[in-house]
C-alpha cells in the first residue's frame, strides 16, 4: 500500500511489487551543498543522477520516499515526445529551439533505457515500442499526421492501418493508428528506486521524510527549511510537479493537479494473455479522456484513465476502466481484479513542461502532462546542466517566468466541468 493516503488511491501494485530499496533518513541539523533539489520523483533524481555523474555535490529532499508521488504509481509508459505536434513547436518556439525540444523529446525515451541498462537497474524496461490507438476517424486523422511529421525529422515512427493496429493491440475497436519505436515500458516505481540507488552511488545524498517547508536566500546562497532540520545550497532546483505545495504557492499555481487512476488483475494465464498486447506494447487511445494499458511482466492487465477527486466517484472511475478492458479484450470478463490505485499528475494550459526560473540560483520542471516517465528524465538532465553552469540559452528546453493559472483556487469544479463534457464528447464521437 502506498503509505499516507486514502485507502481508495493506495492500494498500488507498483507499492507490493516493489524492490528492497536502501533506507534514506530525514535530514536532522544543519548541512551544506552546491545544489539542493527538492522532490525526489524521475526529475529530481535524474538530475541528481547527473549532477554527481559530474562530481557536483546535491543532496535531494523528498517529503515522503523517492518514488512515492506520480513517479511510482503512474502507467509505467516510456512515452518519446511531446503532446504538441512536430510542426507545432517549431512554429512556436523557432527553427533552433524547437528542434532542440524536439530532439530532446524523441530521444528521452532512449534516455531512460540507456539510463536503465548502464546502472543495471531492474525494472522489468520493456523498449518494444508505444502504440497509439485511433478511436474514431478524426482520432485516425491526427495519428497518421502526427507520424508524417515525425518521420519527416527521420524518427522510428509509423502509422497503422485497422489490421496493424489489431495486430499489436489484439482489439479490433480501433480504426488505425501508429507505432513510436522509440518508447516502451517499465515498472516505474523500481525505475525510481533504481535512480535513487544509482545517484546514491555516484555520490549524491538522498533524505526521505524531509518536506520542504520554506526557501529563504542567504546572500548568495539559499537556505531550505525542513521538519527536522536545514541546508544551505549555491542553487535549488525543484522537481516537485503535481505535488508542489505551499513552500512555492505562486509555482503550484502554474499547474493543475489531475488525478489519474489505475486497475490491475492478478497474473492471468496464457491462454487468456495469448490476445492482448502480444508485443508486450503499451497502448493510449485518442480519446479526449484518454485510456492507457498494458500488461506487466507477469502477466497482469493493467488499465489507467482519468480518475475524481472524491472516493466514491474514484471507486466510480475505477468499475468504468474494468468494464471498458472487459469491452476491448472479452477474455477479461470475470477475472480477478487484485489492485487499484491512483495519483496526480501535473497539467499546463499549453501542454507543454514548463521550465521555470524562480529568482537568482533557482529553477524548476514540471508540467508533464501524464508523459512524465521519459519527459521528466530528460528534463532532469537539463536542470542538471543548468547546476552545472549552462547558461539558460545553452539549455535545450526554454526558460520562462512562472506563469499562474487565472482562478486557480477554482480549479477543482473547472475539473470536473471539463471531464463531464470530455466524457460526453468521447461518447458521442465527437
Amino acid at each position: 500500500m502506498i503509505a499516507n493516503e486514502p485507502p481508495v488511491i493506495a492500494n498500488s501494485l507498483w507499492t507490493a511489487t516493489a524492490n528492497m530499496s536502501a533506507p534514506h533518513p530525514p535530514l536532522t541539523g544543519s548541512l551544506e551543498t552546491e545544489v539542493a533539489i527538492i522532490g525526489g520523483g524521475f526529475t529530481g533524481l535524474s538530475a541528481a543522477l547527473h549532477l554527481a555523474e559530474r562530481g557536483i555535490a546535491c543532496v535531494v529532499l523528498e517529503a515522503e520516499t523517492p518514488g512515492w508521488g506520480a513517479s511510482g504509481r503512474n502507467g509505467g509508459q516510456v512515452n518519446p515526445g511531446l503532446h504538441p505536434d512536430p510542426e507545432e513547436i517549431t512554429t512556436r518556439f523557432g527553427a533552433d529551439m524547437g528542434g532542440r525540444m524536439l530532439r530532446l523529446s524523441g530521444t528521452a525515451g532512449q534516455l531512460v533505457f540507456d539510463l536503465v541498462a548502464r546502472y543495471g537497474i531492474d525494472c522489468d524496461a520493456r523498449p518494444v515500442g508505444w502504440l497509439r490507438g485511433a478511436h474514431d476517424a478524426a482520432g485516425l486523422r491526427d495519428l497518421h499526421h502526427k507520424a508524417a511529421q515525425w518521420q519527416r525529422l527521420g524518427a522510428a515512427v509509423e502509422p497503422l492501418d485497422a489490421a496493424g493496429i489489431a495486430d499489436l493491440s489484439g482489439s479490433a475497436a480501433y480504426r488505425g493508428g501508429l507505432i513510436d519505436h522509440r518508447g516502451g515500458n517499465l515498472h516505474p516505481l523500481n525505475y525510481a528506486l533504481g535512480l535513487a540507488a544509482a545517484a546514491v552511488r555516484a555520490g549524491a545524498a538522498i533524505h526521505g521524510h524531509s518536506r520542504v517547508l520554506r526557501i529563504e536566500a542567504d546572500g548568495s546562497t539559499h537556505i531550505l527549511t525542513t521538519t527536522g532540520g536545514s541546508l544551505r545550497a549555491r542553487r535549488v532546483l525543484i522537481c516537485t510537479n503535481a505535488y508542489t505545495d505551499a513552500f512555492a504557492p505562486g509555482l503550484a499555481r502554474t499547474v493543475v493537479p489531475v488525478r489519474s487512476v489505475q486497475v490491475a488483475t492478478e497474473p492471468l494465464p496464457p491462454e487468456v494473455l495469448a490476445g492482448i498486447l502480444p508485443g508486450e506494447h503499451a497502448l493510449s487511445d485518442t480519446r479526449r479522456l484518454l485510456l492507457y494499458y498494458r500488461r506487466d511482466a507477469a502477466g497482469r492487465f493493467i488499465m489507467g484513465g482519468r480518475g475524481a477527486y472524491g472516493a466514491a466517484a474514484t471507486r466510480t472511475r475505477m468499475k468504468a476502466l474494468r468494464q471498458v478492458s472487459a469491452k476491448l479484450y472479452p477474455q477479461l470478463d470475470g477475472v480477478r481484479w487484485t489492485h487499484a490505485w491512483g495519483g496526480f499528475v501535473a497539467v499546463t494550459t499549453d501542454h507543454f513542461p514548463h521550465l521555470d526560473r524562480l529568482g537568482k540560483g533557482i529553477m524548476a520542471g514540471l508540467g508533464y502532462n501524464g508523459r512524465g516517465v521519459a519527459m521528466a528524465t530528460a528534463m532532469g538532465r537539463v536542470m542538471a546542466d543548468w547546476a552545472s553552469g549552462t547558461p539558460e540559452v545553452g539549455l535545450d528546453f526554454p526558460v520562462t517566468d512562472p506563469r499562474p493559472i487565472p482562478f486557480h483556487g477554482l480549479r477543482r469544479l473547472g475539473v470536473a466541468a471539463t471531464v463531464a463534457k470530455y466524457r460526453l464528447l468521447d461518447a458521442l464521437g465527437l
